[in-house]
This record gives C-alpha cells, structure tokens and sequence, in this order.
C-alpha cells in the first residue's frame, strides 16, 4: 500500500486528525496534507489541463481553496473526497474559464496558418485582451479579472466587492460583450 492510502502518513496522524490540528492554528501540519494528496490532485489536474506548468498551478489553487475552506470540512465524508471534490470544480471551472478567454482572444480573427508569425498574432490577441480589459470601466473590470484571473466564484466576488452575486453576473456578462466589440473593432482596424 501506497504511503498516505489510508490517510496515515510517517507523522502517524490521520486526515481527520491534521484537519482538526490545522483548523485550530497548527498550520503548519497542512504540509502533510499536500504532500499525501498532491499526486493525486496533480493528476486530475494532468487529466483537464494536459500540461505540467498548468496541472503544478492547479494543483497550488486547489490547495489554497483547500485551506482557506478547511474550516468548513465536517469529517462526513474523507478529506481526500471533500478535497478532491475541490479540485474538480475548480479544473470545471478552471476550463470553462480558459475557454471563455481563449474565445475572445480569437475573436480577432488570427489567420490560420502555422509559424513564428501565427504565435506573434497570437501574443499581439492575448495583449490586446490584457488591454482591452484595461480600459473597461472599474465596476466590469474588477468582476472580470476575479472571475477569469483568479478564479473566483460569485459569491466569492460578492464577499470581495460587495455587489449582489446577478449584479456581478451582469457585469462579467457585459464586460464580455464589451470586450468583444473593442477586440473586433482593433481587428477590423489591424494591431498597431
């Protein structure tokens, strides 16, 4: 059996146990936690990303989550099982997220075609986005970077800004459509 299959570690505390420990200000025990769960959680990232720079940042965001949501974990189900239910639903939304993105760097028509010049209008797209998200106003902007940039949900946005959560939703929903517009018109007016 594998080190850290059942839970036991050569610190000899259990899942349950470290939580508990964590949760009352040992901190420091959550070490052992990422390192009996990594490897699993670095898969599962390898499974949605198919990239080791993007599976080793998964796996970085769904222990942050992990530990700043420990407090809510009630021993019901293993810890392994609540945390793997973690790193599911941030690769879901992770990838979502990513595509969302990805469509509207596209969105400026990049010519099919394969090379150094293909990755130059690539680049040119990705900046165009960085800065089109720049200049949208401070409201749409900060809705949009959390949402896309760091991942966050919108009720965590909620409890960041203070905006309703359909407030937020209506932001992220017209920040798209307005960066849409802008990457259109910079297409139809060529990257400078």
């Amino acid at each position: 059996m594998k080190p850290g299959a059942d839970g036991l570690g050569n610190d000899g505390l259990e899942d349950g146990e470290l939580v508990a420990r964590v949760v009352m200000g040992e901190t420091e025990l959550f070490a052992f936690l990422v390192r009996r769960h990594q490897r699993a959680v670095y898969g599962l990232g390898m499974g949605f990303y198919r990239n080791a720079d993007d599976a080793a940042d998964f796996v970085q965001d769904v222990f942050l989550k992990a530990f700043r949501s420990l407090g809510t974990f009630q021993g019901r189900a293993r810890f392994s099982t609540w945390l793997y239910r973690i790193a599911y639903n941030a690769a879901i939304n992770g990838t979502k997220r990513r595509k969302e993105y990805r469509s509207l760097a596209e969105d400026a028509e990049i010519p099919d075609f394969d090379g150094p010049e293909r990755l130059t209008l690539r680049s040119l797209a990705a900046a165009a986005v960085v800065e089109a998200i720049a200049d949208l106003p401070d409201r749409f902007r900060i809705c949009v970077e959390l949402f896309f940039f760091y991942d966050l949900s919108y009720p965590e946005i909620e409890t960041v800004t203070g905006y309703p959560v359909n407030t937020i939703k209506s932001h992220v929903f017209r920040a798209k459509k307005l960066l849409r517009e802008k990457l259109r018109d910079e297409a139809e007016g060529g990257f400078e």
